[in-house]
């Protein structure tokens, strides 16, 4: 059976996101002898030496996992916890003391009565389907074709868990109730991902959302949030966490993909699911001895950023307009800001060039300057057109001091590279 290219894309990115990430983790801090006898024209498509030259650019729009090394990450994260109670608290074994805190605090923020960490969010709604289809006794999941299970995680739902899954709609942007009642197939449970990522970081009104969730309930499935950015979710919605959360009978959240925790994730739900999904983390191998670090970088995140992600929205939504005027202003053809007003923090960007000189031209631009506008760019999917290529961008604490003026000269001297 052909493979819906749009996935085939996505895995492919992923292959090489994971691939880069495996790279730049080795990355020294400051460039050494390696990297400075490279080609120059193979240097900005080498991960390490684009983490390099990111961590030093002075101007970036948002801070990532990798412009920082390991002492200072962890310097930053002691230094705040000193001027916290949990300074005193010894470390945890197997799940207890700031852990149970975290998951306490993650409950209240939600509006659950209960919640269990895990080290991952594959590992956690594994086991949050794998508990719903005991429950309901049918083990297929509905879900967007893009979402993260489908794209993200070889198919562990069906070799791991013995999930099966159904796709309400290819359409780039989450199913509509009408979608999910049209489904020739009974599904135990529904899987929505808030925001859709791969489509652009996408999210459906709150009537929408509402309406989808209820048709899920007209056939007799549950309802999961795949919410590894539901943090991202409330200026759009309109609505508080707990509301949102609420709409659904589980919900699992990240804690590095918007509070920039170092890693982990949490299930949500109620207690006697939460307590069955503690057995299963221990069968699946997430019983680790010890996570205070995690853990408290979590709880950082939830006290530093979480109360500054409306800002972070707010600043994106400037940013896209500035690219879009720039872009119009400095006579690129065709392009896109997606989704037009950016409904979280991240959006995506499409332009008529290669995804390699896109890249290099971003590299020299930090480089040159000190700027960092545009980090890794990635061709179209298979079959979409060549020469076209996107990327993802991010908004956060850095990005807040960006004024229209500075995306403008930034892209300036972005397209000047490019064309060059």
């Amino acid at each position: 059976m052909l493979e819906n290219p749009r996935m085939t894309h996505h895995r492919a990115m992923e292959s090489d996101r994971l691939a880069e990430e495996r790279r730049e983790e080795a990355a020294p801090a400051t460039a050494g002898d390696t990297a400075t006898a490279r080609d120059e024209q193979a240097a900005p498509m080498d991960g390490e030496y684009r983490a390099r030259v990111f961590r030093g650019a002075a101007r970036r729009l948002w801070h990532a996992p990798l412009d920082t090394t390991v002492v200072d990450g962890l310097r930053e994260l002691a230094d705040w916890a000193e001027t916290t109670p949990h300074a005193g608290q010894v470390p945890d074994v197997y799940g207890s003391g700031v852990v149970e805190e975290l998951e306490r605090r993650v409950a209240e923020e939600l509006g659950f009565p209960a919640a269990v960490f895990f080290p991952t969010g594959t590992m956690a709604q594994q086991v949050a389907l794998r508990c719903w289809a005991g429950r309901t006794g049918n083990p297929v999941v509905a879900l967007h074709p893009l979402g993260h299970p489908e794209v993200h995680e070889d198919a562990a739902f069906g070799t791991v868990s013995g999930l099966r899954t159904v796709h309400p709609t290819e359409e780039p942007r989450l199913p509509t109730a009408d979608e999910i009642r049209d489904v020739p197939e009974p599904f135990g449970a529904l899987m929505v991902e808030l925001p859709l990522r791969e489509a652009g970081f996408v999210l459906p009104s709150w009537d929408e959302l509402v309406e989808t969730v209820e048709a899920a309930r007209e056939r007799d499935a549950v309802v999961h949030f795949d919410g590894a950015r539901l943090w991202e979710c409330t200026t759009h919605f309109g609505r508080t966490l707990p509301e949102i959360a609420g709409l659904a009978d589980s919900v699992y959240v990240s804690f590095y993909k918007s509070l920039g925790g170092l890693s982990g994730a949490a299930l949500v739900g109620p207690e006697e699911l939460v307590e069955e999904a503690r057995l299963w983390r221990h069968r699946y191998g997430g019983m680790l001895f010890q996570q205070y670090p995690v853990a408290l970088s979590a709880l950082r995140g939830l006290d530093t950023e979480l109360p500054r992600l409306p800002a972070y929205i707010a600043q994106a939504r400037i940013v896209a307009e500035a690219l879009r005027e720039a872009f119009a202003k400095e006579g690129v053809g065709w392009f896109r800001v997606h989704p037009e007003i950016p409904m979280t923090h991240q959006f995506q960007v499409w332009l008529p060039y290669e995804a390699d000189a896109l890249t290099a031209a971003g590299v020299a631009l930090a480089e040159d300057t000190g700027t960092a506008l545009f980090r890794r760019w990635f061709p179209a999917p298979a079959g979409g057109p060549p020469g076209v290529a996107s990327t993802e961008v991010t908004v956060n604490a850095p990005g807040l001091e960006w004024t229209a003026e500075d995306v403008n000269e930034a892209v300036r001297g972005f397209l000047a590279r490019v064309r060059a």
